[in-house]
């Protein structure tokens, strides 16, 4: 199991060095950095070149996972996913440079915070399993125990609340919301925020890909750097504890939150 990981992981990076290898979808790379969330023909505006050869040049960028997309209503809006080259900062540099690097991160950050455009963040992962079971692994509050560490528990009809609930036995819900939108098992649209605070907005897209699900979590609303700095964090690691359930049949052996937690307080 941990040759295929490491195997699995190589080929991730090696599709990642090979997308960043040519200098035109680097471009693409540094156009969505300034403005984030284009669509095909505002990209292929920057580029002298055929609409099909920016398609095809995106088309890599989003196989090694540094771009995803995310359609609003007839347009298909194009998203930096920065994940990937994090892994390779954290393989390679982290260990050496992460004081120093948090706090030149920490700075550009602040710098860019009133420059981030709707949605705020948006994630994309795959996983080896139908839409339904993604579904259910979303919204059943025994499974969301398993690797969240809390229950999301409604009936996820149009309209009613939701809440997510501590599995202490004290059922405090740290996080509320209500139902925006429910369509089984593609679409569920949430708003997303503390009991005594104003909310976010949350939308969880599933997709057919092939043989396996693409789940696109985009988090809009995000109010400041901090709770930017948090979905950051935070996002990757669940839906890779979700993503290990559901492939594996177990969550993840450490919780990756408290991981990043203590590496922060590190």
């Amino acid at each position: 199991m941990t040759g295929d990981m490491d195997g699995r992981r190589d080929a991730d990076t090696a599709a990642v060095f090979k997308a960043l290898a040519d200098p035109t979808r680097r471009y693409l790379l540094d156009v969505l950095h300034e403005r984030n969330g284009q669509t095909l023909g505002e990209l292929g505006a920057r580029l002298d070149m055929a609409r099909q050869s920016v398609t095809q040049h995106l088309g890599v960028l989003e196989a090694a996972n540094l771009i995803s997309t995310v359609r609003r209503g007839r347009e298909k809006l194009h998203y930096l996913n920065p994940v990937p080259l994090h892994d390779i900062q954290e393989r390679w540099i982290d260990k050496f440079e992460t004081p120093r690097l948090r706090a030149i991160s920490a700075v550009k950050l602040r710098a860019e915070e009133h420059a981030m455009d709707a949605p705020s963040y948006v994630y994309v992962t795959y996983i080896a399993s139908t839409p339904e079971q993604v579904w259910d692994a979303l919204t059943d509050a025994d499974l969301t125990a398993e690797y969240w560490g809390h229950s999301n528990v409604s009936d996820w009809a149009v309209g009613s609340p939701w809440e997510h609930r501590r599995t202490d036995g004290s059922a405090t819900a740290d996080v509320v919301g209500t139902v925006l939108e429910t369509d089984r098992p593609r679409r569920l649209v949430l708003t997303f925020g503390p009991p005594d605070g104003a909310p976010t907005r949350v939308t969880f897209d599933i997709e057919p890909y092939g043989r396996i699900v693409r789940l696109t979590v985009t988090h809009d609303d995000i109010p400041t750097t901090e709770d930017y700095a948090a979905a950051a964090a935070g996002w990757p690691a669940v839906l890779a504890n979700l993503k290990s359930l559901l492939e594996t049949g177990a969550a993840l052996p450490e919780v990756p939150w408290e991981m990043h937690a203590k590496a922060d307080r590190g």
